[in-house]
């Protein structure tokens, strides 16, 4: 109901936005289930280009991986790297990182 009414106020304006929406409407709704503290982290798409730049920059010079633990070595110490670099955290980051521990606590290493 929400999306008609978006499209009832905004397609007159913006024809595609509302198609647009409807498109991507399987990526934008398990989004929107996180809690605002991680959605808040995640749209703050600045830092996340900056890390996958990083990312691509060091995994185009390889032609390929012999097995998935290389990849996943070489990505970690890409981000470990890139974190040195990284200036201004997030104000919000502790907050959403307590939010990633309850919602993915299989992931987080025991402390």
């Amino acid at each position: 109901m929400a999306l008609n009414d978006f499209k009832d106020k905004w397609d007159g304006q913006y024809p595609t936005i509302s198609a647009s929406w409807e498109r991507n409407w399987t990526g934008i709704v398990p989004f929107l289930a996180y809690p605002p503290m991680i959605r808040k982290v995640v749209y703050t798409t600045n830092a996340i280009e900056a890390a996958i730049r990083q990312l691509r920059k060091i995994i185009k010079t390889k032609g390929a991986f012999p097995n998935d633990d290389a990849a996943i070595k070489l990505i970690y110490l890409a981000l470990r790297n890139a974190e040195k670099k990284w200036k201004m955290p997030l104000k919000e980051w502790n907050a959403a990182m307590n939010q990633f521990a309850i919602l993915f606590a299989d992931r987080f290493p025991k402390q």
